[in-house]
This record gives structure tokens, C-alpha cells and sequence, in this order.
């Protein structure tokens, strides 16, 4: 075996996140095992992030995307620079995130135990450092969503100890050994936001790949930091790459019966709401009784309208500025 077998490469994907980006940076100073080598992917920011990244961390690789390019799109720039590099893993790591100092060695001794290629860290809440945020997902066809195992769950030490395979993980912490992108590729651009790493670990899946967790890999997280435009921007985001997703997971028959069952009845509610809302709020306006809360609830209604049009429409990228202005 070659002397770089073993060594990982870490992305960091940061969009004008200098604050959480450097905190992360300094958790991995931390960090026990010693061939890692960190990146940064600057996805487009507007304000001095790279300035400041750079200059608190000279010595780290930083690429700059000059636009935003989305979570798929920018972890990408990253991925395609360590297949390039004598690295043996790959790991996603989500900037707004600080790591246990164990938690490569963790990662690497579940991947020697399981032989596995695809893991996934036991990933806590970062103001609420018992409780799990993720813990691996599973397909729950029912609703035409994934589940995540023991979410928003106190660890108590005992049921969440043991290794286990999962639909998928998120890619908050996501280690793959160089292998996976060489033989299915990069994430798929199209997602920009929301259901890449599904999409990423069914495809990997497919082609013969285990989807694990390590549970003693430790990382925190603050959970949806990007989300400026709050609830709205989750919305659009969330309809287009479900949608997009069940069109790329799912055979024909499982699509023709989620749609029947879950998706058109959602959309049907969703556009009954967003119809009743905003005639409650344009009276209400009349009245001169505005109501910002019921202002949000019809820009998150639209917002989702607008996310599942723009997949039927083949319109992919970032999402309209509406959906992230503040008013």
C-alpha cells in the first residue's frame, strides 16, 4: 500500500460564513489524527470571508467558486481537487460545525471494522450537546420523506452506541473513501440545496456501496445557518430537490403512487393555504391591519409553490431573490 493510504481530505464549504467557517477551523486544530489535510471552499461569498479565512489560516487551501454554486456545486470544486491529490477519504464537513478531537480516528476504526466506504458521524446539537441532531435516515414512503434515527433525542450512553447501516447520511458529516466518486461521480448539481447527500447515497447504494454510521464519531452542529431567508428559502428548496429526487429514486410505478397518494394532495393543500392567506391578508391590509406572521406563512407557501414549478419547468440553480428578502 502506498504511504498516503489513510490520509483524508476535509471540505469545508463556506457562503458568508466566516464566523462558524473559523470556529470549525479551530475545533479541527484539535483533532488527534494527523494525516488530514482541511480546504476551503468559499461558494460565492459577498462579504470578507475569504480575506478573513485566509488570513487567520494562511496555510490552508482556499478555493473560491466567485458564485454560489450550492451545496452540491461547491463541495464538488472540492471533491474534484482531492481526486486529484494522493488522499484515501474524502469528508464533507459542514462549516457551522465544531468536532470531538477523536473523531477521525473514530470514523477511520469504524471504516477498518465494517469495511465500509460511506459513513456517517453521530452529530449533536451544538447548544444542546446531548441531543442528537442526526443519527443516519431512513425512506419512509408513506410520506414521501426520510426519517432520521433518534432526532432530537437525548444519548443516554447506551441506544445509539452500536454501528448500524441507513438509507443515508447527511451531508453535515460525510466521510466516503476515494473509491465512490470515482465510480459514480460528484453530487448532482441540480439539488443546489436539500436531498443531495440522499440522492448521493442511493446512487452509491447502487452501486454496492454500505451506507454506515460511526457512532463515536462526534461532530456539533447549529443546525440550518444558511437558511437566511428563513422558513421560505427552506420551503422552495425542499419541494424542488424532493421532486427532483423522486424522479431520480423511484421507479415509475413508485412515482405514479407517491404522486397520487403524497405529493399532489401536499400541493393541492399547499396552494388551498397560500389562495386563503393571502386573501386574509390583503383585507387585512385594507383594514390597515397588517399581519407580518401571516405575511411569512404566504411567503412560505408560495416559496414551496414556486419550488415544485420550477422543478416541473426544468428550472434548477438559486432560488428567486424573493424567496430570501427579509420583507
Amino acid at each position: 500500500m502506498k504511504k498516503q493510504d489513510g490520509r483524508v481530505c476535509i471540505i469545508l464549504l463556506n457562503w458568508n460564513g466566516k464566523k462558524d467557517t473559523l470556529e470549525c477551523l479551530e475545533s479541527l486544530e484539535k483533532v488527534t489524527y494527523s494525516r488530514f489535510q482541511t480546504i476551503v471552499v468559499d461558494n460565492g461569498s459577498t462579504d470578507d470571508s475569504v480575506d478573513s479565512i485566509r488570513a487567520a489560516y494562511p496555510n490552508i487551501p482556499l478555493f473560491e467558486t466567485k458564485a454560489n454554486l450550492g451545496f452540491a456545486g461547491g463541495n464538488n470544486v472540492g471533491i474534484e481537487w482531492a481526486l486529484s491529490k494522493p488522499f484515501e477519504w474524502i469528508l464533507l464537513l459542514n462549516n457551522d460545525t465544531t468536532v470531538a478531537p477523536d473523531f477521525l480516528d473514530r470514523f477511520l476504526e469504524a471504516a477498518a471494522e465494517k469495511k465500509a466506504k460511506v459513513l456517517g458521524a453521530k452529530i449533536y446539537r451544538y447548544q444542546d450537546r446531548r441531543r442528537i441532531d442526526h443519527f443516519g435516515g431512513y425512506w419512509n414512503p408513506k410520506i414521501a420523506e426520510f426519517e432520521s434515527h433518534g432526532a432530537d433525542e437525548i444519548d443516554d450512553g447506551i441506544g445509539y452506541e452500536d454501528m448500524r447501516q441507513v438509507d443515508y447520511v447527511t451531508g453535515c458529516a460525510l466521510l466516503m473513501h476515494k473509491s465512490v466518486p470515482e465510480k459514480i461521480g460528484l453530487l448532482e448539481p441540480r439539488f443546489f440545496l436539500y436531498w443531495e447527500e440522499t440522492d448521493y447515497c442511493y446512487r452509491a447504494r447502487r452501486a454496492g456501496f454500505e451506507i454506515w454510521i460511526a457512532p463515536q464519531a462526534h461532530v456539533y452542529h447549529k443546525v440550518s445557518s444558511s437558511f437566511t431567508g428563513g422558513k421560505p428559502h427552506m420551503q422552495y428548496f425542499w419541494w424542488r430537490s424532493r421532486l427532483l429526487w423522486i424522479a431520480r429514486n423511484c421507479t415509475p410505478d413508485e412515482k405514479k403512487a407517491l404522486y397520487k397518494r403524497v405529493v399532489l394532495p401536499e400541493l393541492a393543500k399547499f396552494l388551498r393555504h397560500y389562495l386563503l392567506k393571502s386573501a386574509q391578508n390583503g383585507l387585512l391590509a385594507l383594514l390597515g391591519r397588517s399581519d407580518p406572521a401571516r405575511s411569512q406563512k404566504v411567503r412560505r407557501y408560495k416559496a414551496g409553490l414556486a419550488g415544485a414549478l420550477h422543478y416541473f419547468l426544468g428550472r434548477f440553480g438559486n432560488c428567486p431573490d424573493w424567496v430570501i428578502r427579509k420583507k
